[in-house]
């Protein structure tokens, strides 16, 4: 995972000053169709590294971002798309900072008191190999928060994301990660049990198993993956080689039993 500094010093949230003892991680999605960090990150002139935060951003023309006086809302961090197209995650408060994020739920409590919290940069949500690659990235963030502040993703409301906490009171009534998760056949419990896997060491990228060209790859998943390169959803390195993982292979397998390559 490749995880970048850029704290919203500008964002009336972090000005507050509020602190919290984290006591789980909270993961949305933007709900809108821009998977670029820079849609939200921006360093301010004061930040550390300015100018190579933002050769690897990129710069937000549209002075939108989050790191500005005036917004109700402000997350941890954030998982998407850096400048030149890798995915990468950025922290965007102090861990310990009580974000904006969750609003308050039916039982007239927040998360906002007791989670850490992230947004996942959505895109179309018909992209296979960012899906997979945001996914990979947030529950590697995941792991390691939990692992800082030594809690258990597996324990009762410790990795969730909005709708779970709208579901258990301490959130307001957002769909995500539910509109987007699913599509490729995940769902939150997918996610915890990703993200106990990255900390026990089972789920380590050197162990990851990659197939070099479509012949590689097994008979049970060669069918959708073939579908993904004929729809040009897969394009490989760009070098005649496709260096598909089994985890996406598994992914594209599952997306067309749903119809979803057709």
């Amino acid at each position: 995972m490749k995880l970048l500094k850029c704290i919203l010093t500008e964002n009336d949230c972090y000005k507050t000053g509020r602190t919290i003892k984290p006591q789980g991680v909270m993961v949305h999605s933007t709900g809108a169709n821009n998977a670029n960090l820079r849609r939200y990150v921006q360093p301010a002139a004061s930040t550390p590294g300015q100018e190579e935060l933002l050769t690897a951003l990129g710069t937000n023309l549209n002075a939108n971002h989050w790191n500005r006086p005036g917004l109700d809302v402000c997350v941890h961090g954030f998982v998407g798309r850096l400048a030149d197209g890798s995915v990468a995650a950025v922290q965007t408060l102090p861990w310990n900072r009580r974000g904006w994020h969750a609003g308050t739920g039916t039982s007239g409590k927040s998360a906002n008191d007791t989670h850490i919290s992230f947004e996942i940069c959505e895109d179309s949500l018909t992209d296979p190999v960012y899906f997979q690659q945001a996914y990979r990235t947030a529950a590697e963030l995941t792991a390691a928060l939990c692992r800082n502040f030594g809690l258990d993703p597996m324990g009762d409301g410790v990795v969730i994301c909005h709708q779970d906490g709208y579901r258990r009171g301490t959130a307001s009534n957002h769909g995500d990660i539910y509109n987007w998760f699913p599509r490729f056949g995940l769902n939150m419990n997918d996610f915890r049990a990703e993200v106990a896997r990255i900390m026990s060491g089972e789920s380590e990228e050197d162990e990851m198993v990659y197939y070099k060209n479509l012949a590689d790859v097994p008979e049970y998943y060669q069918h959708a993956v073939a579908k993904a390169v004929d729809r040009g959803a897969l394009n490989g390195t760009g070098e005649g080689e496709l260096n598909v993982s089994e985890d996406l292979c598994r992914t594209l397998t599952v997306l067309d039993r749903l119809g979803k390559l057709d």
